[in-house]
């Protein structure tokens, strides 16, 4: 699974079209073609989820996936007659969310400027910066007892390039965030970390025995890639990508630890092949991959 393949240069057009090409999903290689995208999403009556969200399992072309994303996520209501005031209430409410705080943006277009230095294929990145600032701020600034972390940029990085205005992603990421903190105030990230431990152990023996004798431990690499849904590793046409199954299935965060896993057997042959430090920095910045094997 998980081809591995080279990465490309980015076009740098309009804000949505100019990672089209390299979104994670080309739509000449869709399971589903655009143009039933485009049909599910323009009905004039109600968006059938059902529809969308079996199509979106196998990828949703980068042209219309912020649309998708905002229906799968619950941002849009479903029926079309109730999509207008919602979104104009909503264009309304992020208005009057303080989005003045200077430390935190400061913070922001520090961990901007490096995530720039990560992905420098993308070469527009700068356009977004003031985006990451308000809407990172403005979610800290509604939620207070929420402390700032850098993971917040990867985690918002993938709403900034696919939905089309600031307030939409904000209430995309806002959700994203709502699922993540939902689930961790039930399950203890240190009792996942352990549960994955278990796993890894028994589905790759030979991988987890190897991390073992070059001192490669867990919790170096597996809190990120499990509480950030690797976020901060994968590249990002491969994370939206990723994201696209996740927003169609009921339990992502469940499933995630068997993504990881994956990863993993993919990589096994050549994490084999590399030292203590090799091990740490493929892990914490995976190569890119083909997502569709």
């Amino acid at each position: 699974m998980l081809r591995i393949s080279l990465p490309a240069s980015y076009p740098t057009s309009d804000r949505t079209s100019s990672f089209y090409q390299r979104g994670g999903v080309e739509a000449e290689e869709m399971s589903t073609p655009i143009n039933e995208f485009k049909e599910i999403l323009n009905t004039e009556v109600y968006v059938d989820l059902d529809r969308l969200r079996e199509s979106a399992r196998h990828g949703i072309p980068m042209e219309v996936r912020g649309e998708g994303w905002k229906y799968l996520l619950g941002v849009c209501p479903a029926d079309k007659s109730q999509e207008l005031t919602s979104l104009k209430a909503k264009f309304d409410e992020y208005l009057t969310i303080e989005k003045e705080n200077m430390e935190i943006i400061k913070r922001v277009r520090g961990e901007v400027s490096r995530y720039q230095q990560k992905i420098k294929n993308f070469d527009d990145m700068n356009d977004y910066t003031s985006i990451f600032e308000n809407v990172i701020s403005a979610y800290m600034n509604h939620n207070r007892h929420v402390e700032y972390y850098p993971a917040l940029v990867h985690l918002c990085a993938p709403f900034v390039y696919c939905v089309k205005n600031e307030p939409e992603v904000y209430y995309c990421f806002e959700r994203l965030m709502t699922i993540l903190d939902e689930y961790y105030s039930t399950y203890n990230i240190n009792e996942r970390v352990a549960n994955f431990m278990t796993l890894f152990r028994a589905v790759l023996p030979d991988l987890y025995n190897y991390f073992e004798e070059e001192e490669v431990y867990l919790n170096e690499w597996a809190t990120s890639w499990l509480q950030y849904l690797l976020s901060r590793e994968l590249q990002l046409p491969d994370l939206m990508r990723l994201w696209d199954t996740y927003f169609s299935i009921p339990d992502p965060i469940e499933f995630h630890p068997y993504v990881c896993l994956a990863v993993l057997k993919h990589f096994k042959d050549n994490l084999e092949e590399l030292e203590q430090s090799e091990i740490r920095t493929l892990l914490l910045r995976l190569p890119s991959m083909d997502m569709e094997q």
